[in-house]
């Protein structure tokens, strides 16, 4: 009742927002004597977490389809088009920008007392970056540099160019490095208030993500920007008590929903509420690749289809099963649960990382089988399998065999649900190697690969068309065409 009670704090924020479109002239008679005449920062905060976990959380088929999870066994009209449109990934973009807008916002209101909101500060510009991650490994080139900057006394620039994505990294990595080192100096006497939906305030833990989201940046330029990979890495690595990463499940970055209406986890409010959850099954390429390595996970991130089997089918297929119970629908623990969770980052994620990043001869202080085997255990124990299985999992299938292939293979599994994630470790790293193309695509075999993209969305083409076709001079069909910074794979297209 406490969550709820919180989230319902939003309406708060939204009530207030309506109070200041009043007039002068009706000032009197439209204010509420017993309103708030200011939105309180920890309100600001919660407003921007739950939206991010409403936006960012509720795909259960589209990039779980990139990534080769989930596919449409019913209606099967995802991979039709691409197109963009402002009822799916234009979404997406306008929460990036809102949020960050509104993080500004907040900033901008505790800035003359920036030391008494120490603490909600840090937070928000740590969130502030996590949203410009997000953008530019969806969308590659987006707004950056002159984003945000509509008032008068910031620029007035209401039309803001598109900065390349080889620019975007090293700015944001360099603005959570500067967050990182603040952290390292002590943190604030200010208490962020319910707002933080995620780690009830402890700062530890949001020092934990800072870091963590540092190494995840990290790797994603391994391959093209190798020194700054390498030293943002071993920085942390090497000072674990300056630069604590998400080492253990209990620092996991998860917003935990109420499960009360209308704060249903997003996967269960777009399955079971609706009764809808006969709409997506798991892919074939994930389900076999679980029962080929005898992976105990398969039965935390799936159901049995009605023979008691587990069943993938085809992404994109032209038609629907015969039978939509004879494919496994998504297990209990990932959809059926009105108060589970949405993963920004997993403490595995870290260990596969560093794992890595061994694997790259990197300094990390850990070798690449302990950081890998540290990981699978995190994850089993993450998804409810017992020491016993995982023992049993890592001297069979899951064997270390000294290869970053064995790394890639066991995070992609473990990624599940994070499917954005996912999604860009395939882009990046080629895993899963047998993931394909919608068999049911409007471009027929122009394209032999999952998009490398996110398309720009409608509003962009009807009021910033000027600094958009600057961007699409390398964009084919909406979402392939030129390939992320860090992607860097060969032969697709």
């Amino acid at each position: 009742m406490k969550i709820l009670n919180r989230f319902m704090a939003i309406s708060t924020f939204a009530v207030l927002g309506l109070l200041s479109g009043c007039t002068k002239s009706f000032e009197e008679i439209n204010t509420d004597p017993d309103a708030l005449s200011e939105v309180p920062a920890t309100n600001m905060l919660a407003n921007v977490i739950r939206n991010t976990g409403e936006q960012f959380g509720g795909d259960v088929d589209g990039y779980g389809t990139f990534a080769g999870y989930i596919v449409k066994i019913q209606y099967l009209d995802y991979m039709a088009g691409l197109t963009p449109t402002n009822n799916t990934y234009g979404n997406r973009w306008a929460a990036c920008y809102y949020n960050n807008t509104q993080l500004k916002d907040l900033l901008s209101k505790t800035e003359e007392s920036a030391d008494a909101y120490k603490n909600i500060r840090l937070v928000a510009r740590l969130w502030q970056c996590y949203m410009w991650q997000y953008l530019t490994d969806g969308w590659r080139d987006v707004p950056y540099s002159e984003a945000l900057k509509g008032p008068e006394s910031e620029g007035n620039i209401l039309k803001a160019k598109y900065d390349k994505q080889e620019d975007i990294y090293p700015a944001v990595m360099a603005s959570l490095k500067a967050i990182a080192d603040e952290m390292t100096g002590g943190f604030g006497t200010d208490e962020i208030g319910d707002g933080d939906f995620i780690y009830g305030g402890d700062m530890q833990k949001w020092q934990r993500f800072c870091n963590s989201l540092r190494l995840r940046m990290a790797i994603h330029i391994s391959s093209v920007s190798p020194e700054l990979a390498r030293t943002t890495i071993e920085e942390i690595c090497t000072n674990p008590d300056k630069y604590p990463v998400i080492d253990a499940n209990a620092h996991n970055c998860y917003l935990t929903w109420p499960g009360a209406a209308p704060y249903y986890e997003p996967w269960y409010n777009n399955g079971y509420v609706g009764k809808r959850v006969d709409n997506f099954g798991m892919a074939d390429i994930f389900i076999d690749h679980l029962k080929e390595m005898e992976d105990p996970r398969i039965g935390s991130v799936a159901n049995v289809a009605s023979d008691g089997e587990y069943r993938g089918y085809q992404n994109g297929a032209a038609s629907a099963p015969p039978i939509l119970t004879s494919i496994s629908f998504i297990g209990d623990r990932y959809m059926n649960n009105a108060a589970g969770f949405t993963p920004f980052f997993k403490s595995c994620e870290s260990y596969y990382i560093i794992a890595e990043a061994a694997m790259l001869g990197y300094n990390v202080g850990i070798s690449a089988q302990d950081a890998y085997e540290k990981a699978v255990r995190l994850s089993m124990e993450d998804n409810g399998i017992s020491q016993a299985a995982t023992d049993a999992y890592l001297a069979g299938k899951g064997k270390w065999d000294n290869t970053t292939e064995r790394i890639w293979w066991d995070e992609w599994v473990a990624q599940f649900k994070n499917n954005f994630e996912a999604w860009t470790l395939y882009r990046r790293t080629g895993i899963p190697s047998t993931n394909y193309p919608s068999l049911n695509s409007i471009y027929g075999d122009a394209h032999n690969d999952q998009p490398f993209r996110l398309p720009y969305p409608n509003n962009e083409y009807l009021y910033n068309k000027e600094n958009l076709d600057a961007a699409l001079t390398n964009v084919s069909d909406y979402v392939w065409g030129q390939q992320m910074w860090w992607d860097t794979r060969t032969g697709v297209n």
